[in-house]
């Protein structure tokens, strides 16, 4: 069976950074794990091919190859995912779609061409959809009903398919699931609460597979929740830590957690040891009260900024996630969550309006309470760009507002360069790993890839020169050169970042404004949508 994997077009995003892409000559931040996890699930004597839309097109040739099709990916890939199916479907291709968008919403618009929807995990789905395909079958619809795999038996991901020079990070998972219970994340809707991991074993033979096909960079750990199982994450850190002292510790790791990473200091050290040099936080909002209602208690039982301070001490950079638009949120949410990262200094903060996801608690109430406009959803699904797709209990042009006025605020060219130099320069401890890397000897010293001098050339020009960034730009670099020396490489590289923040700014306001010149105006009085009643924590 020749296989065409054809993995669908992201719109621009906060995580797209096609600017420091660009400088890098890079075209992709992340490869789609899923798909090549879905090609080592598939019969390995079937011929495949993996085609990533935000890599390149596919080729006339590609299609005229195919005798097979199969597409997977997120909500706000539908548009795409729509056109790779309708483009298929007129070469009278039979279509097979799976992935986190067809899983929670089958009988989308997007999927009704398709032939085959393979839902949920394919470790117990996929088998059902090639015993249908053996069979001769023409279509079907493969569903896990509530089960969910032990994924100590998931193979290797066929990384050999992607095209590795595209992509600045490479993808790999360990665990499954969150014990949480947060209201609006449609994680434990798709993989439960019951967190899955792999062994030490099958981690550390992926990690091979990759640095056997020449793989030297960063590695992002997708798991939804790295400490979801703190006993399984303890029992990998070590395996990962020894395997990359037997290398010169050729990755770097990035991953997401729980804020309550913050009170484990076995775990914080145990990662830093073992190169993790990133971490995202859903932290959500600093407003006690909105978590509540959201049901994210477990940012609630300790100091937020304390949190983020004592990750950032073990040389772990934060990353955070930040939602406006909970309900019963008191005016000026955007200004706190300002306020929070300018006092934390955390240099990635993505910050989005809250969206319903489908199936969802979050999704479920709304529903009942007659509050859901999902029709009204953008076309391209779910994005950081998009309004509310429910009714809110404050103005919707209120909370749209404050959200363009925040981010705007947070990637100004001056503020950020304060911000990250007040992190880096006071906060961040230095990379513990270091101490056990014994670089081999040579007679000549490395020098660095001409791509990376090329990058830091760029942005000594634009934000050294250029810009009005330029006195402050040479003072901050004095200044963490002399407080943190350790950690300035990753300072340049986080400085660099905002060559993306400055384009992506622009985009927030343009497509807020627009979705909002297209709401009717609001009458002079309406009645206020139903509100829960916020209890102190």
């Amino acid at each position: 069976m020749r296989t065409l994997l054809i993995y669908p077009e992201f719109p621009k995003t906060f995580w797209s950074y096609e600017k420091i892409l660009e400088l890098v000559n890079r075209k992709v931040l992340l490869p789609p794990l899923g798909m090549v996890t879905v090609a080592a699930l598939l019969p390995q004597h079937w011929e495949m091919k993996l085609v990533d839309r935000n890599v390149r097109e596919v080729t006339e040739a590609e299609w005229d190859w195919a005798e097979l099709v199969v597409i997977s990916g997120m909500i706000v890939q539908k548009t795409d995912m729509a056109v790779q199916i309708a483009r298929a479907k007129q070469r009278g291709l039979p279509v097979a779609v799976g992935g986190p968008f067809a899983s929670s919403t089958p009988d989308a618009p997007e999927l009704e061409l398709a032939d085959f929807k393979v839902l949920d995990e394919g470790e117990i789905t996929l088998p059902m959809f090639i015993e249908a395909i053996e069979r001769g079958e023409s279509g079907g619809r493969f569903s896990a009903n509530g089960d969910k795999p032990d994924v100590t038996g998931t193979p290797i991901p066929r990384f050999d398919l992607l095209e590795l020079d595209a992509y600045d990070s490479m993808s790999v998972q360990f665990s499954r699931g969150c014990p949480f219970q947060c209201e609006f994340c449609d994680i434990i809707v798709l993989y439960g609460r019951k967190p899955r991991t792999k062994t030490p074993e099958q981690l550390v033979a992926e990690l091979q597979c990759l640095y056997d096909l020449g793989w030297r960079r960063a590695i992002f750990l997708v798991d939804d929740n790295f400490i979801g199982n703190k006993r399984n994450a303890k029992l990998l850190l070590p395996a990962i830590k020894e395997w990359q002292i037997e290398r010169g510790y050729p990755f770097s790791f990035t991953t997401e957690a729980s804020v309550d990473l913050a009170s484990d200091d076995e775990m914080m050290r145990m990662m830093a040891e073992a190169r993790f040099e990133a971490v995202f936080l859903g932290i959500e909002t600093p407003d006690e009260a909105s978590l509540s209602v959201a049901g994210k208690h477990q940012n609630t039982r300790s100091s937020l900024e304390e949190s983020v301070d004592r990750i950032t001490s073990y040389g772990i950079r934060v990353m955070a996630g930040f939602i406006i638009g909970f309900d019963g949120e008191k005016t000026g949410a955007g200004d706190r969550i300002v306020r929070f990262v300018s006092r934390t200094g955390i240099p990635a903060a993505m910050m989005g309006m809250l969206q319903a996801l489908p199936n969802t608690g979050l999704w479920h109430r709304l529903e009942k309470e007659g509050r859901l406009i999902q029709e009204k959803a953008d076309a391209k699904g779910v994005n950081q760009t998009n309004l509310l797709n429910f009714v809110p209990t404050r103005p919707i042009r209120d909370i749209a507002n404050e959200y363009v006025d925040a981010f705007c605020r947070l990637y100004e060219p001056n503020a950020y360069i304060d911000r990250v130099t007040h992190y880096y320069a006071n906060k961040v401890g230095a990379p513990r790993w270091k101490a056990f890397f014994k670089p081999e000897k040579s007679d000549k010293p490395a020098l660095p890839p001409m791509t990376d001098v090329k990058a830091l050339a760029t942005v000594l020009w634009r934000q050294g020169f250029k810009r009005n960034t330029r006195f402050r730009f040479w003072r901050s670099l004095a200044r963490v050169a002399r407080r943190n020396p350790a950690s300035f490489e990753q300072y340049v590289v986080t400085l660099a970042h905002n060559e993306h923040f400055q384009e992506y700014r622009a985009v927030v306001t343009r497509e807020i404004q627009e979705q909002l010149a297209c709401l009717p105006p609001e009458p002079p009085s309406t009645p206020a949508a139903p509100t829960r009643e916020l209890q102190p924590v």
